[in-house]
């Protein structure tokens, strides 16, 4: 079912075809989604052992395919969250001002984008080219994640737009290292 996802991820529309004939709809979507990182669920966790050998991890890791995982724009371990976090009284960040930093961004885009009315997660390869220009530090830091990780052309592109969002939610002109 998840390998299904890919070429609706990709093309941004979903295309059934039956005896009777062939139908295409948008889909535009944000995908979203959550995995252990093996079938105990503790491989990097820090406070717990994890009891899972390596070929169960990485049969468990295998079930994505590489192609679905390339298109998967942001990928985000999250760790346990210590007791003393689940208790802070400390407060998170406030959702309208959030919000407004997103109509921010989105206005940013709206400006780059005019003549094209869309967002830096549908920029094609040309755009990405024209619109997220590194400098010497962020081009060395972009291709020593390329060379090292073995990262495709497709991982690059998204790795560019996600960075120009960033940029785009703290108002930044440019892209810096920080947002790579």
């Amino acid at each position: 079912i998840l390998e299904t996802l890919r070429q609706p991820m990709e093309d941004g529309q979903v295309t059934i075809v039956r005896a009777n004939g062939r139908v295409t709809f948008p889909s535009r979507f944000m995908l979203v989604a959550a995995m252990n990182p093996c079938p105990c669920g503790y491989f990097t966790d820090s406070q717990r052992k994890c009891r899972c050998s390596q070929h169960q991890i990485e049969t468990y890791t295998s079930r994505l395919s590489g192609p679905l995982v390339d298109r998967i724009d942001m990928h985000v371990e999250v760790p346990a969250v210590p007791f003393v976090e689940l208790r802070s009284q400390r407060d998170g960040i406030d959702s309208g001002a959030l919000r407004a930093q997103v109509l921010q961004a989105r206005e940013r885009q709206n400006r780059r984008f005019r003549s094209h009315a869309i967002l830096n997660a549908h920029m094609s390869a040309r755009q990405v080219k024209h619109h997220c220009k590194l400098d010497v530090a962020g081009e060395g830091l972009l291709k020593q994640a390329i060379n090292e990780m073995g990262l495709s052309a497709r991982a690059h592109d998204k790795i560019l737009r996600v960075a120009r969002t960033i940029a785009d939610l703290e108002g930044a002109e440019g892209i810096a290292v920080e947002h790579l």
